[in-house]
């Protein structure tokens, strides 16, 4: 039988622990290498402050090194006897090394142990996301590249109002992902901090150095006032949240933009139909189900941010329970912007125009305001302009878009998209998160092997 970490002599109605621990042990399953890693720097900090002896720091690194090999290949399970992730881990330290095992909590509450496995999944969990968001807009690179000077109508209220171009619309998407990204950087830039010490609100009359641990664990710095360390907790979270959000916003409108303009009425782009799904009672029927699905995931992503800000709301100060809900919305929206960023690119990747078809669309008045900015370079004002012009949009002539398009050589147009910014951007990117998964994949190995710097050597 499991020992809970709170154990006091009694038993707990077993449909209250049911009720309390739902399905947290699905998003705890996921926290048992940051636990673990966390644990480490926690120890590491209770020896340098000497409150554990050298050896037995050494003792409890070897086993929870033994731990993440066992998470990492699927043979470290938590069961609802563990409760969470944390009675799991410290229950098998102490099984494997009596006293020692339990002395691993000095100094921590499951409190501050939580927030440090959250963030420390959180920095390695967001690298996957930043390349499906950044594969994406590679496609949307190519595409713009490759059509920057297709004609293609530009709409506003839902009607036909100026020439535009293949180019304009994907470049839009891609710069749009791109500023998104820089959202994500801030947000997981402000959870860059490390909790450790602030235990369950108020710290403890121990000589923890905090520090020491934050930069033991590779944080950016230590998260100071110790009751701020427990707020943060869902705070921060749903800022990345709300940073998804806005590539999901994006994604989402991208998604009804080729659900629109692949159906036989417009039929400006094509897809194979390996993208298509059937009816099952029209034979005829092909439909983009994975775009409506995407389409659809932006109002989830929606929901996720509201539950998590609506969960934290008017919390009183110190911790409280409802964090624990946080949870799932958080790890939820990370995999589904992840997938949704990776269906994005692949359908993006396989968005082949039809350029006759736009031609077709580029109808006489697409090019009012053309002819209005012909007036104004006659010398007429621009407003008698767009008057006669508006009198005459019957009467307009059949101009060639593509010419038109020439004209078209501003910053931000089909003739001055500077694609080459965003294609830089997107390698620079690339480089900085190959970069931090080197770090911190060098940061774990460290850990666990005992040769951080500043790591207590010895007594192994």
């Amino acid at each position: 039988m499991v020992t809970k970490l709170w154990d006091k002599g009694y038993a707990l109605d077993p449909r209250v622990e049911r009720f309390e621990i739902s399905d947290d042990l699905v998003y705890d399953q996921r926290l048992v290498v940051a636990d673990a890693l966390g644990s480490i720097g926690h120890a590491a900090g209770l020896a340098k402050a000497g409150l554990l002896p050298v050896e037995t720091f050494h003792a409890l690194r070897e086993e929870l090194a033994t731990i993440v090999g066992l998470a990492e290949t699927g043979e470290f399970e938590l069961t609802l006897a563990d409760e969470d992730v944390h009675t799991k881990i410290e229950g098998w330290l102490t099984e494997k090394l009596g006293e020692a095992g339990k002395q691993i909590h000095t100094g921590r509450s499951r409190n501050d142990q939580v927030v440090v496995d959250i963030r420390i999944f959180t920095r390695e969990a967001v690298l996957p996301v930043q390349t499906a968001v950044l594969d994406a807009c590679e496609a949307l690179l190519d595409l713009a590249t490759r059509h920057a000077q297709t004609p293609m109508p530009g709409y506003t209220h839902m009607q036909r109002a100026m020439l535009s171009s293949v180019g304009v619309w994907a470049g839009a998407y891609l710069e749009s992902l791109l500023d998104d990204l820089l959202l994500l950087d801030a947000a997981v830039a402000l959870s860059d901090q490390s909790p450790l010490g602030s235990a369950a609100s108020y710290g403890v009359g121990l000589p923890l150095e905090r520090g020491y641990v934050s930069d033991i664990l590779g944080f950016a710095k230590t998260q100071n006032n110790v009751l701020y360390a427990q707020h943060g907790r869902g705070k921060f979270e749903a800022a990345i949240v709300q940073a998804l959000v806005q590539v999901m916003l994006d994604l989402s409108k991208l998604a009804q933009d080729i659900l629109l303009f692949t159906t036989s009425e417009y039929g400006f782009f094509t897809l194979d139909d390996s993208f298509k799904t059937g009816s099952s009672i029209m034979p005829q029927k092909k439909n983009l189900g994975a775009m409506e699905m995407l389409r659809a995931k932006g109002s989830i992503i929606l929901a996720f941010q509201q539950q998590m800000l609506g969960i934290l709301v008017g919390l009183p100060a110190g911790y409280n329970m409802d964090y624990q809900e946080t949870k799932r919305p958080f790890m939820e929206s990370l995999d589904m912007v992840e997938e949704s960023s990776a269906m994005a690119a692949l359908t993006v990747a396989r968005l082949q125009p039809n350029e006759e078809r736009m031609l077709e669309a580029c109808s006489p008045e697409l090019f009012a305001t053309d002819a209005a900015y012909d007036l104004v370079l006659k010398g007429v004002p621009f407003r008698d302009a767009y008057r006669r012009i508006a009198d005459m949009i019957d009467d307009l002539g059949e101009l060639d878009p593509r010419d038109v398009l020439k004209t078209r050589t501003h910053q931000g147009t089909s003739g001055d998209l500077r694609l080459e910014t965003s294609a830089s951007t997107i390698e620079q990117r690339r480089a900085a998160v190959a970069e931090r998964e080197t770090e911190l994949a060098e940061i774990k190995q460290q850990l666990l092997a005992g040769t951080r710097p500043g790591m207590p050597v010895g007594g192994a």
